[in-house]
């Protein structure tokens, strides 16, 4: 098995090898190829990761290159962990909404709208280079907005599925808090890439026993903290929203925070610093414990799960997200999963995947609440998808006119001018 990951030099990756190392019976990879252009960051994540695979005793190797269809002829499946801008653009992503008093963040609002116009069609370019030179492999994509990203991807018929860790992130928190074994928990898991909601914490599988009015009734104010939200807003949604909700239902407070204190991307940028300093010891044969911290937590294990899936590897490590390494939490055409959405809206639900791609779970009627703000938010990510493909600046305000974080004419043409300046030089129609 050959498998291949763009964005190999990023600092995540020590993560996904300590995955790969562990789960081995899961997916047994013989050769793993980390592609990056930027020679200095993959030699020294390169080197951890060979270290790594040695201590665990990994039979498999581990190649680096800079060079895209070198590393992705032949593989299996490719993994996709870009960052177009580096966190240079992330910066930007981060504060200039803030002049116009709205969210500066990397995946929504105005920022994650930056992102997805310079990131799409780059990653189209990767896909295509990847299905000339690996016709079947699989596309798992990690790179923000995952959402629109895979929307991208599987419009232009490739073999693609999104993957996010927030799902199992929370399996594992909720797990912990009422001392469960995580694949036990099987989590009711509805709505868009960064816009879902947990109605339903079931135990053995998808009709077992909702343990989620007793995780709200015994552990409300801890999840309520984690979620940064107040806990009576839990009690009266009786869903646990996921923390980017927050965006949303404490926008203004949000703002007020994130112009007196340091952006999240110069927090990250100081922590790859020291993490890069860290992965040039030759003595560090492990992750550091400084990496979870740099977000991404449980990535490895969703995304070995979701690959031996795809691939057919394996029988299944316990590790997996679900319970069962053939139901994973993914990002996918809807099918008529949400029947408010177009079938080829892209939904992160649990689905049953195997080599024949991803099957979405049936899902129960969404309420009022959370079913409008999911059609919203799909409404504008079709737009933004149009704006990525096809320029233009009409476009762009359109897509953020259409934003529920934005909504307003003015606020939306002010945004416009500055998100094209903030990125023209990753524009090629601007």
């Amino acid at each position: 098995m050959r498998l291949a990951v763009v964005g190999g030099g990023s600092t995540y990756t020590p993560e996904l090898i300590d995955g790969f190392a562990r789960l081995r019976a899961s997916l047994p990879v013989d050769e793993l190829v980390l592609v990056d252009p930027d020679e200095h960051r993959l030699e020294l994540v390169g080197g951890l990761a060979r270290r790594i695979f040695a201590k665990q005793g990994h039979p498999g190797t581990i190649v680096t290159t800079g060079h895209l269809e070198a590393g992705v002829t032949g593989a299996d499946a490719v993994l996709l962990q870009l960052r177009v801008g580096g966190q240079a653009a992330r910066q930007r992503d981060e504060t200039w909404p803030l002049e116009c008093s709205c969210v500066g963040q990397e995946t929504t609002g105005a920022g994650g709208l930056a992102k997805a116009l310079r990131t799409v069609p780059v990653v189209l370019d990767i896909a295509e280079r990847v299905r000339r030179a690996s016709p079947g492999a699989w596309l798992i994509d990690f790179t923000n907005p995952v959402g629109i990203v895979t929307r991208a991807l599987l419009r232009a018929g490739h073999r693609a599925v999104g993957l996010c860790n927030v799902a199992i992130g929370l399996q594992r928190k909720f797990a912990a808090l009422l001392d469960v074994r995580p694949h036990d928990l099987h989590l009711d898991h509805v709505g868009l890439n960064h816009l879902t909601w947990e109605r339903g914490v079931r135990l053995g599988g998808p009709d077992g026993e909702d343990l989620l009015p007793r995780l709200l009734a015994e552990h409300g104010d801890t999840v309520a903290d984690d979620l940064r939200l107040p806990r009576p807003l839990l009690d009266r949604l009786g869903v646990v929203p996921s923390y980017y909700l927050r965006y949303f239902y404490a926008h203004d407070e949000v703002v007020e925070e994130l112009r007196t204190k340091p952006s999240r991307a110069a927090e990250v940028a100081a922590m790859e610093k020291r993490l890069l300093a860290l992965y040039a010891d030759p003595g560090l044969d492990e992750k550091p414990e400084l990496l979870a911290r740099r977000g991404g937590a449980f990535y490895s294990e969703a995304a070995v799960a979701l690959t031996a899936a795809l691939l057919g590897s394996g029988s299944g490590s316990g590790n997996d997200i679900q319970g069962g390494n053939d139901i994973q939490v993914v990002n996918t055409y809807n099918r008529g999963t949400l029947p408010f959405l177009p079938d080829d809206a892209v939904i992160e639900v649990p689905a049953r995947v195997s080599p024949a791609g991803a099957a979405p779970l049936p899902v129960t009627e969404l309420d009022p609440l959370l079913a409008g703000l999911v059609a919203n938010v799909s409404a504008y990510e079709d737009l933004a998808l149009e704006a990525a493909l096809r320029g233009g600046r009409d476009r762009v305000f359109k897509a953020l006119l259409a934003h529920p974080l934005i909504g307003q004419y003015a606020v939306a043409d002010g945004l416009t001018d500055r998100l094209i300046a903030h990125n023209r030089e990753h524009l090629a129609w601007a």
